[in-house]
């Protein structure tokens, strides 16, 4: 192996090759509990320790890093303490995510370290979005994100560099090429001859190093890194290495063959390191030695100390309580006597609007947001007022963005996602039910982040661009959703998701967008999270509906004049009002709940069980459900009209009432 120290001092090579030495031999420590059956499982990165810590060494303090189960060397180069580390792959309290989720799945926002989840390629959006935080600042820190050359399949890897290259945001893509995704070859997952070939299809830089030379590996990215501080651009770098145990410990490397690790043996990152501080005269056999006996009682008193920390006490209370962060802000009222006539579009706009005003870390990203306004004009003129950094276009690229917010939040911003359809947010739907929802659970982090959703028919848009998919949100911990059904609540529940620290969707139907006009309170206001509104009331019936069904229901009570009928708006599905829709249907004896959503599974279902649950011995009658057909939303009006619950609605009613 051929190293170049330049002018590094003796002093920085020692310090490199301690840094290099110590997440190899904890992982050989780790390798014999596992062993002893004292730890439960082991991801080893033994073979390729240069990449991490080389990487890690190469930038500032100020830098953030996205590393992989391969990268402990990140961890102890950065100071992480190794007792702490320990507890958390012992699933210990005082672990980072104190038991709720394993290995390197954590984030240290303070030391710039953001960890993974399971689903490759997926943090690789996160960080473009805290390069982005970097570019709004003015700052010059970096997002280093690894990924494993399997995970340059993921439709995230290329999301993420297409957006990096557009936006030229400073983020420096490493990928660990050790020539596996599990146990396939690479030869079976692409057909490039080098990795960074990819970089001139983003219209990037792209460079390939001996992953496995440490001075390579620093040099070089003390290089990159100093060219993106002056010059911000995404750049592609990809490291050839090679993993000398299995992809983790239980799988094995049957499916290797031997003259592989003969071949990679002599280019072991450490022993060549090691060879080459005793020919430059760095050290000696007995500072190597005496520098591994020290490390190795490191090691071993951290260990004792984390299998003497205290086991964790399991807590409903207390797991509960952490899915979502604390709300954190005062509610203001609503000041109706300045009230006046506003269309239902018009009061999201401004809902939008009053809080660019008042949060100027809130940046908004859309695909066409900007000049153009989006296409139901809820952006329109934004640009004007708060310019293209804040109120950005992006490519179409759902996935990418959302993960993009999410590293935005991670910096401190505010961000906002404007599906252009509620059907499109598919493509995203990793981001939002395991990278957002997640979170705070596991580290303590919530995501700040809302995402506008235009939703449901009844505008002869077909199968693509009117599903009701909130419920597809509803059963992920970590989410909230709400769903307004005037303008009053559209403009304050959205004032209400963007001051949330929480990850929330929006979901606004687009038929209300200009069919439904009310009186909307002047200024900044909250409407609540989680508090139901008796929309009318009576005695004979209640109806437990949100959005469009609002609207169904009160137009249907003509035909019942005789019937005094309860409508309750839930106006969020997520926390929802139990105590507001189980009193009602208390007062009132019978429940109907009606919804837009195919019949089965949807949201509208929990409510029916619940109140059959907790409301039986008040019930005088079966509890009802009102959803539309499980079918696709049909193209053609006389199909959809029969598609949606609005046409059983009335013979529902009819049946409950004469129950």
């Amino acid at each position: 192996m051929d190293y170049n120290r330049r002018q590094l001092s003796d002093e920085f090579l020692t310090e490199l090759y301690k840094d290099l030495l110590f997440p190899r031999m904890v992982e050989e420590k780790m390798l014999i509990l596992l062993r002893q059956g004292r730890i439960s499982k082991w991801f080893s990165g033994i073979g390729q320790e240069a990449i991490a810590v080389g990487i890690t060494k190469a930038l500032s303090a100020q830098d953030y890093l996205l590393p992989l189960h391969r990268n402990l060397g990140v961890f102890t180069s950065r100071g992480v303490p190794l007792k702490q580390l320990i507890c958390q792959w012992l699933g210990k309290p005082e672990g980072f995510t104190r038991g709720r989720d394993r290995s390197f799945h954590f984030g240290l926002p303070e030391q710039r370290i953001i960890g993974m989840i399971s689903h490759l390629g997926a943090m690789l959006p996160v960080a473009d979005g805290l390069a982005l935080a970097a570019k709004l600042e003015g700052a010059d820190f970096l997002a280093v994100p690894f990924s494993g050359d399997g995970g340059t399949s993921e439709g995230d890897f290329h999301e993420a560099l297409n957006l990096a290259s557009v936006w030229d945001l400073p983020v420096l893509f490493v990928v660990e090429n050790n020539g596996y995704g599990l146990s396939t070859p690479g030869r079976e997952q692409f057909r490039c001859e080098r990795l960074s070939d990819r970089a001139h299809g983003y219209g990037m830089q792209g460079y390939t190093i001996d992953g496995n030379n440490v001075l390579e590996v620093y040099q070089v990215v003390s290089e990159i890194a100093a060219q993106m501080r002056q010059n911000p651009k995404p750049v592609l770098l990809e490291c050839m290495t090679f993993r000398m145990r299995g992809h983790e410990e239980a799988s094995g490397t049957k499916y290797v063959p031997p003259e592989l690790f003969e071949q990679w043996k002599k280019k072991d990152p450490i022993s060549n390191f090691e060879a080459f501080l005793l020919q430059e005269g760095v050290l000696s056999q007995n500072q190597i030695g005496d520098i591994r006996a020290t490390t190795k009682a490191t090691i071993n008193h951290a260990v004792e100390e984390a299998f003497a920390a205290p086991e964790l006490s399991p807590s409903v209370e207390q797991e509960l309580q952490d899915v979502y962060a604390p709300a954190g802000f005062e509610p203001v009222a609503a000041d109706v006597s300045q009230s006046r006539e506003m269309r239902f579009v018009d009061a999201i706009s401004e809902g939008l609007d009053a809080s660019m005003q008042r949060h100027e870390n809130l940046v908004l990203m859309g695909q066409d947001i900007a000049e153009y306004g989006g296409v139901f004009k809820i952006t329109q003129g934004f640009v004007e007022r708060y310019g293209k950094e804040r109120v950005r276009n992006t490519p179409l690229c759902e996935s990418a963005i959302i993960g993009a917010a999410m590293g935005l939040s991670l910096a401190g911003k505010k961000a906002m996602v404007e599906m252009q359809f509620a059907d499109f947010v598919s493509c995203g739907f990793n981001q939002i039910v395991n990278n957002l929802a997640k979170t705070h659970y596991r580290w303590g982090h919530a995501p700040d982040v809302v995402i506008r959703m235009p939703t449901g028919g009844g505008v002869g848009a077909g199968p693509f661009h009117s599903q009701s998919n909130e419920a597809w949100f509803a059963q992920v911990p970590g989410l909230k959703v709400v769903y307004p059904s005037n303008p009053a609540d559209a403009k304050g529940l959205l004032i209400s998701a963007l001051d949330d620290p929480n990850p929330v969707l929006y979901f606004e139907h687009k038929l209300l967008y200009r069919s439904v006009n009310g009186q909307v309170p002047a200024g900044y206001y909250h409407t609540p999270i989680g508090q139901a509104q008796i929309v009318q009331q009576g005695s004979d019936l209640s109806i437990i509906t949100y959005g469009m069904g609002v609207h169904w229901a009160q137009q249907m009570l003509g035909s019942f004049p005789q019937a005094a009928v309860e409508i309750v708006d839930l106006r969020s599905l997520i926390p929802w009002d139990r105590e507001a829709v189980f009193a009602s249907v208390r007062k009132t004896g019978k429940c109907l709940v009606l919804y837009e959503a195919t019949y089965t599974a949807a949201f509208g279902a929990e409510i029916a069980a619940s109140v059959a649950s907790h409301c039986f011995e008040w019930l005088d009658g079966p509890v009802q459900r009102v959803g539309s057909l499980d079918t696709p939303v049909p193209f053609h009006p006389k199909l959809e009209a029969q598609f949606l619950a609005q046409s059983r609605l009335a013979a529902a009613i009819e049946e409950l009432l004469a129950y």
